[in-house]
This record gives structure tokens, sequence and C-alpha cells, in this order.
């Protein structure tokens, strides 16, 4: 009865993060003729400010920051798919509002409070929540205010998704396809083997590094000293009395109010159909307890509830509305003490004894104790971070020199090297460090920078200690990585010979077999395989069976280059389609599914793509066209 009970009240959800970037539909009948305009994109009317745009643009900018500067058409491109979904979430969030979807705080709240990176000693705690946000970046309104989006936009998907059906000849057809046999044979050409016979000389090398002198080079970096302010570390030192934390509660109490909660143990008798025999039991078991029977030892050899009746009928410590109708009346109208029954509930009928009595009112500091001092030190480091800030500002304005700032503010003077105009340690891709690195005051006159704001919790103010021009690394540093490139290029082209030369004869009617030997391929003869087959390489594997099939008395002849870098020339000459009945029903019904959810989510597309193009949409063309930060 109570996981019954426990369900009702707590219901089920799960988290579902939908990724900000993605492949952007097509669009069409969209306005770009708006140059100039203060805003990125308007969608119905609505805007999409070039704030949001930059935002996810610089987010996105972050997973590229181990490839180094990324070329200018990548990033226009980028930054246009970027819009692009911005555009698709408005539309689908206009539709979800127009149509009646909502989604309320307390499912939110329940989403929440499920997941289970927030979990302490397998509960939910708030100051775990709160925690993991703040390591991550995250401000918990916009990560609340995300995932009631992405709740509505799944209640949308679920919705498209659930009329899709696969009819029975398409199922059929792609059992047939799915089973699908082939009979072949494979030539492959190890590419190592070939290029173990291949001679570099010292001229290759030289001639290979001269060909290419934009290559084989170590970018500019710079040497760092700087100072770091970090809100962080200031909140974590900051000391707090236990008579702050006292009146920081008492302020705070009305935030931590809780409702009346109440311990109960219970009998439950089943009605089993004859209601008036078992409210005769359940009054002479009440009348058993009030005269003084041990309740629990009752409870135990009476109650039919399993999930109680162990522990003596404990229902535990309950609000009331976890127990809705006459039940929770009950509870909450006894005295400690008081045993009542019997009382009718969809269960069945109860004998009740109210054992504990918890008034409302704030809930004690103890409980509330961490998130009180995380406030406390939070808002103690804001005020010693803004200190510092002032005290730095201070002294750039007198034009000391960097270990003065650093000594006089009570900070530590670090260091850093290999600093690139890509980012690198310890600011990783931050546009305002690059900048300001490579600001020609800072990197050629040995200026100090002004203060540069990293995230919302890191402050830096740095210097160029010294400067490396990008330089090209020497040959004889790279003379193994040549000589192995080398070899590879002229082993593909021995290689690729071969392969043309293997295909001309298999066209021509030579055995597979013979033409391999001639060409000195190994050879695999000729076996039936299956889309499953794990003897083949994957590559080879998803070749043979993009192939068409074979014509009456000519195999079908196909080329693919392995996971390995080897090459493969394969034949088929015969195609047997796949036979429903012989695949396993429970291996059947998950294809079914799997279809269905392909079908559903071509569904969801279209269904998006006609939204769109019923959609009022312009775009402004300078918020793409504007000089990016790189």
């Amino acid at each position: 009865m109570l996981q019954t009970i426990r369900e009702k009240f707590t219901g089920t959800f799960a988290i579902a993060i939908l990724a900000i970037i993605c492949i952007p539909f097509v669009f069409f009948g969209i306005n770009y003729n708006f140059i100039g305009a203060g805003y990125a994109a308007k969608v119905n009317g609505e805007e999409i400010s070039t704030g949001q745009l930059e935002s996810a643009y610089q987010s996105e900018l972050q997973r590229y920051a181990e490839f180094g500067e990324l070329p200018a058409e990548f990033r226009v491109r980028l930054k246009a798919n970027i819009l692009d979904n911005l555009v698709r979430n408005a539309v689908i969030d206009q539709y979800l509002a127009d149509s009646g979807y909502r989604v309320t705080d307390q499912m939110i709240a329940d989403l929440i409070q499920r997941e289970t990176a927030f979990f302490v000693d397998g509960k939910f705690s708030k100051e775990k929540y709160y925690s993991v946000l703040e390591e991550n970046g995250i401000d918990p309104q916009r990560f609340e205010f995300n995932q009631r989006n992405n709740l509505r936009q799944s209640q949308l998907q679920r919705g498209v998704g659930a009329t899709a059906f696969v009819t029975p000849a398409d199922y059929r057809r792609y059992l047939n396809l799915y089973g699908e046999l082939r009979r072949v044979a494979v030539a492959t050409f190890e590419i190592e083997r070939f290029a173990e016979s291949v001679e570099v000389t010292d001229a290759d090398v030289q001639q290979y590094y001269d060909e290419r002198p934009s290559e084989f080079l170590l970018p500019e970096t710079v040497d760092l000293e700087y100072i770091e302010i970090r809100r962080d570390q200031l909140a974590a030192n900051a000391d707090i009395s236990e008579e702050e934390l006292q009146k920081h509660y008492e302020a705070s109490a009305s935030r931590y109010l809780q409702d009346e909660r109440r311990r109960a143990s219970h009998i439950l008798i089943l009605t089993d159909d004859d209601e008036a025999a078992a409210a005769e039991q359940a009054k002479a078991l009440a009348a058993r307890a009030q005269a003084g029977e041990p309740f629990a030892d009752l409870a135990r050899q009476y109650s039919r509830d399993g999930g109680t009746s162990s522990q003596g009928g404990d229902l535990g410590v309950i609000v009331q509305s976890q127990f809705p109708g006459a039940l929770g009346d009950a509870i909450f109208a006894m005295r400690k003490g008081e045993i009542r029954g019997p009382v009718k509930s969809e269960f069945g009928l109860h004998v009740v004894r109210l054992e504990e009595i918890i008034p409302g009112g704030p809930l004690p500091l103890n409980e509330v104790r961490g998130e009180l001092e995380r406030e406390l030190r939070d808002a103690r480091g804001d005020v010693a971070f803004r200190e510092k800030e002032r005290s730095i500002s201070d002294a750039l304005f007198d034009g000391a020199d960097l270990g003065t700032m650093a000594q006089s503010a009570g900070l530590e003077l670090q260091s850093a090297s290999g600093f690139t105009r890509s980012g690198g340690d310890p600011f990783g891709n931050n546009q305002a460090a690059i900048d300001a690195v490579f600001d020609p005051r800072v990197l050629t006159e040995g200026g100090i920078s002004d203060i540069i704001e990293i995230d919302a919790n890191r402050s830096v103010v740095l210097r160029v200690v010294e400067h490396h021009e990008a330089s090209r690394r020497p040959l004889d540093e790279m003379r193994e990585q040549i000589v192995e490139s080398v070899r590879l290029t002229r082993a593909r082209t021995i290689i690729q010979d071969k392969v043309n030369s293997l295909q001309e004869s298999l066209n021509a009617g030579e055995s597979i077999s013979e033409a391999a030997a001639a060409v000195d391929a190994s050879f695999t003869p000729y076996s039936v395989i299956d889309r499953l087959n794990e003897s083949v390489d994957g590559r080879v594997l998803e070749a043979i069976y993009r192939a068409k099939k074979p014509l009456a008395g000519k195999p079908r002849v196909g080329t693919a280059i392995t996971d390995e870098g080897d090459y493969a020339v394969f034949t088929i000459d015969a195609v047997a389609p796949g036979r429903p009945e012989s695949v396993p029903l429970a291996d059947r019904d998950a294809r079914k599914e799997q279809l269905s959810g392909q079908s559903g989510s071509a569904d969801y597309t279209a269904f998006v793509l006609q939204l769109e193009r019923e959609a009022d949409i312009v775009r402004s063309e300078s918020a793409l066209a504007e000089q990016d930060n790189f």
C-alpha cells in the first residue's frame, strides 16, 4: 500500500537534456535582408537577441578549443547553424505555448529531485544541487528554465512520435533486408606490409619538408605572469561565526517553514467482498489495542500491508498531503497515543495508532546549516572579491608592478607558459584573455593588462614576460614523421595501382583467388555472411551491404578501406533475402520498435519543418556578418 501512495504523491519523471547544436533543418521563405537590425532574428515578431546568439556561439567555440584557430568559413557556418537552432527552438516554443502545453513547478521540482547527480546518501540534497550547478557555471534559474522547456518539447515529440506506425508490408521488407545473406570473397592489401618495402632517401625527406612550408610549425606563444582573484576561494576562506549563522537563520526562518508532520502505525484489513466481516475484525483489533495489547504485535499478526506489517505497522513520518481522504483526515485529527478504527480507504479498513506529532514551523538550524553557511560565505566572498578588484584597479592607476600589486592585495603572483592565440592554460580559450595578451601594449610594450573577467568567478591581471614568435620545427626533429608519411603515401600509390589491376581482372571474369595472387594480395575465400558478421572488418562489411546485388553469372565487385587503413577488394556472387521467421521473436519485436521510433522521429522532423515554413521568420544578416572575436 505504501508503495502505491508514494507513487501517487511523487510521480515519475526523467531528465531529458537537449543538445544545443545539431544539424539544422532546411529553411524556406526566410528573409535575410535586414542589415543593421538590433536583433539576431525575429520569429513571428518575437526577437532573438544578438546577446543570445553570441552567448551560444562562444559556448560552442569552447568545444573546438583543442583544434586551435578555426577557419573563418567554419566559424561563419557554425554561427549560422546556432542561429538556425535558436530560430527552430523559438518556433517550437511558440507552438507549445499556443497549444496549451504546460509544465508545473511541481513537475520541475520532482524532475530535479529525482536526478541522482544531486543525491547525498541516496537522497536529494539542496546543497549538492547548488554545488553541482555552481561547479559547472550554471545559473539555477536558467537550469530550471531549460528543464521546463525540455519537458514541454519532449511532450510534443512524444505526442507526434506516438502517432507513427509501420505497415506489415514495410515491416516484412525491413526484416528481409535485415536478415539478408551475401556470399562474399575478399582480397586485402595490408598497407604496413607494402610500406616496409618503400625506400626513403635523405633527398626524399628534404623535398617533402621543402614542399610544405606551412607545415611543422611551432605556434606563436608567450610566457606570462599574472594575479588571479577567485570568488570561490575568497568565499571558502571566509570565517563565519556561530552568532552570524544564528542571526541569518532567524532572518531567513520564513524560507524554511514546514507543515506539521505525524508518525503513525496501522493495521490493514482487506474487505475481500465482505466489508461487514472486515469491519467487525477491525473493531475487535481496535478494542484489543485500546485494552493494552501491543499494537506492533497485532500489526505483525493481522495486517495485510506487506510493506509495513513486519515493522509493526509503522507508516513513518508523513505530511497530510501524502494521505488524502479519510485515512489522512483521521491521522491528523488524532491525539498522540490515540487508537482509531475502522477507518475506510481505497485499500481496505484500517486500525490506526498515532505515535508522534512533530509541530510545523521552521526547520531546525542543523538541517539548513550547510545552505545558510554557503549563502553567508558567498556574500562574504562577493564583498572580498570587489575589494580585491578595487585594490588592483587602484594599483594599476598608480602604475605599480605586478609583484607589488599581488603583495598589497594579499594574492599570489603566478606564472604560465606556452599561451597561444588560440588560448591555453590557465585561461582556456577565453577571448578576453587572448585579446589582452596579444594587445600590442601588453605583448610588445611590456604593459600590464586591465582587469580581465575570465568568468563570473575569476578575474585576472597579467603581463607578458617573454614573447616567442611562430617558427618552424627543425628538419631533424621531424625526420621520423616525414619518413613514415612518405612510406605510407608511396605504399598507397602502389596499392591503388594493384587495386585497379585487380578490379579489371575481376570484371574481365578472372577468379578472385588467381587475380589476388597475381597482385600479391591476401585472400579470403567465398563464404556466406550476414549484417552482424564479426569476422569481416566493419567498414568492409558496410561497403558489402551498400553494394548492388550481382547480376546473373556476373559477380559484383567493390572496394573499401578498413578501419586499419588497409585496402580491400571484394566480390559478391550471390544474395539471399532474409526470412522473417528465422529472426528470433524478441529481436523482431526490438526491430519493429526501432523502426517505429525512426518513423516517429521522421514525423517529428517533418512537423517542425512545417511549423518553420508557416512561421514569419526574419534574420539579421549583420548578426552573422559581424566580426567575431577570433
